[in-house]
């Protein structure tokens, strides 16, 4: 029923075991491993352009994460009302949910597919005849996957095998577990490790109530679940796993760099052009040129630098004497303020002037 899976990720297999297996040789486990992990490479670089367009729908979507909670605040008792209010805030934005999911659901298919296609080959709908083909193996590459041993274990075998998949050894199988367990463990621990990096990312004054929901089941219940169900994995499917957290891990941190540096070579580009539009000091505007308003950062920086070199004005000596910008108090003293009132001594005239010229003539006429 799911053939149109199962072949392409049987083909991609079975290409890369011939590539490793002409150079370390059919039967040998680690070429099958190999073609395992770069089956997963070769899966995850398909979906690389789409996981770019997940990273910057999800940086689109904090940034009106806001006007979001508005949305489900003031529509709570309305979801009908809700639903197409904040798809009408997507629209507007440019965001598309789907596109943030759309890695993962490409990785359930793979995951699937590649279960099967180990599973098959230890699976065989005539017992007591030789398995002839699973997909796109034939006869010796079933054989091949069937003999390869890692550390005295088949590349098939699990902890426990379920019964309905008929899978060699049903049931639980104990001497699987010293090469499974590891595996199990580091595959838990990147798939929490591949989770924390992401929440990392967010702002918390921005997540909404599924978000942190969604954070939660990430960074625990997953990793956890790959710990307990990793017991029912064959230890290719583990070795899958491992491999696809170790790329997600890696090209996360990736992604983010190079985003970050876009972003702040964007605000520098922005910067730069307000500065060149702005008018040079002592020029007059342009016709229809709006002055550059100073951001808060730099209007208090300037008031800090004003305060500075005011308070160094005062304290400053000048010939051993204060600043008379200071406003010393020995300046004050030695100048007393000038009398007023009728008891005040009047200023002598000058001689020669005409009011002295009249005080003598009325004192020679007396």
């Amino acid at each position: 029923m799911l053939d149109f899976i199962y072949y392409p990720v049987s083909f991609i297999l079975w290409c890369w075991h011939k590539v490793f297996g002409f150079v370390l040789g059919d039967t040998n486990a680690v070429s099958w491993i190999l073609a395992i992990m770069f089956l997963t490479f070769t899966v995850r670089g398909i979906m690389f352009k789409p996981f770019v367009n997940q990273v910057r729908s999800m940086k689109k979507m904090q940034e009106f994460t806001p006007e979001l909670k508005k949305i489900q605040k003031k529509y709570a008792n309305d979801r009908q009302r809700q639903a197409v209010e904040m798809q009408k805030l997507q629209r507007e934005h440019g965001v598309n949910p789907l596109g943030s999911c759309l890695p993962m659901l490409l990785q359930i298919p793979v995951f699937i597919g590649l279960n099967w296609v180990l599973r098959a080959f230890t699976i065989n709908p005539h017992p007591g005849t030789p398995k002839t083909n699973n997909y796109f193996f034939d006869q010796q590459g079933v054989e091949s996957y069937v003999n390869a041993k890692l550390f005295g274990v088949n590349m098939g075998d699990a902890i426990h095998h379920a019964a309905v998949l008929g899978g060699t050894g049903g049931g639980w199988n104990w001497h699987v577990a010293p090469v499974a367990v590891p595996l199990m463990i580091l595959a838990s621990v990147l798939t929490h490790l591949t989770a924390r990096h992401s929440a990392a990312r967010q702002n918390p004054a921005q997540a909404t109530q599924q978000t942190a929901m969604m954070q939660k089941l990430t960074m625990y219940v997953f990793p956890l679940g790959v710990l307990v169900f990793g017991a029912f994995f064959p230890i290719g499917l583990l070795v899958y796993w491992l491999s696809n957290n170790s790329w997600t891990l890696m090209q996360q941190r990736l992604v983010y760099t190079k985003i970050d540096k876009e972003e702040a070579a964007a605000k520098a580009a922005a910067a730069e052009k307000r500065s060149a539009l702005a008018p040079k000091p002592g020029a007059k505007p342009k016709p229809g040129q709006k002055p550059v308003q100073p951001s808060k950062a730099a209007t208090q920086d300037a008031a800090e630098d004003t305060e500075k070199s005011e308070s160094a004005e005062t304290t400053k000596p000048s010939n051993g004497k204060r600043s008379a910008k200071a406003g010393s108090p020995h300046q004050f003293a030695q100048q007393p303020p000038r009398p007023q009132g009728a008891g005040a001594q009047r200023k002598k005239p000058a001689a020669g002037s005409k009011n002295s010229g009249q005080k003598g003539s009325g004192q020679k006429r007396r």
